[in-house]
């Protein structure tokens, strides 16, 4: 399967911050053989998304499957010491993580690290879909909620 133009890359974005967070587009890999799978003739194929090296340590936290009703988006905010990662469903939305804004839609996904500000907004007549996780360094961080007109 080939790889179409897409505007997210695999390179990781440096924040104003330091902080690093990965945009994955769905166009990024190719589907394989499982590895569990005859790679002459696999019963199942796979698209990495992210290793390991990618997470921070801790704990998954939560795994939601959520719903974004059309023209909504969630509150601007962060999260002190957990990662939070994106997998888009269906739908387009746009995503903003700290000063960059990108569209997502079926198959991307961003891992957003501690302490970047993100805000989600659908940009369709109708809802989207994406799988959340998150993943807690287990050091009793908040979750901040940035009010309208600051930073």
């Amino acid at each position: 399967m080939g790889r179409a133009s897409h505007p997210f890359s695999r390179n990781s974005q440096t924040s104003d911050k330091g902080r690093r967070m990965k945009w994955i587009a769905a166009s990024d890999s190719d589907y394989i053989p499982a590895s569990h799978e005859d790679p002459r003739k696999p019963g199942v194929l796979k698209r990495v998304i992210a290793t390991r090296e990618l997470f921070q340590e801790g704990q998954v936290q939560m795994l939601n499957w959520a719903l974004l009703p059309a023209g909504s988006s969630f509150q601007r905010h962060y999260h002190e010491d957990m990662q939070e990662v994106f997998l888009m469903i269906s739908g387009e939305v746009q995503m903003t993580v700290d000063a960059e804004t990108r569209r997502m839609g079926p198959g991307d996904a961003v891992l957003v690290d501690p302490g970047e500000i993100h805000q989600m907004q659908n940009l369709l007549g109708t809802a989207a879909e994406y799988i959340v996780f998150g993943i807690t360094a287990g050091r009793g961080g908040r979750t901040v909620v940035i009010e309208a007109g600051r930073a």
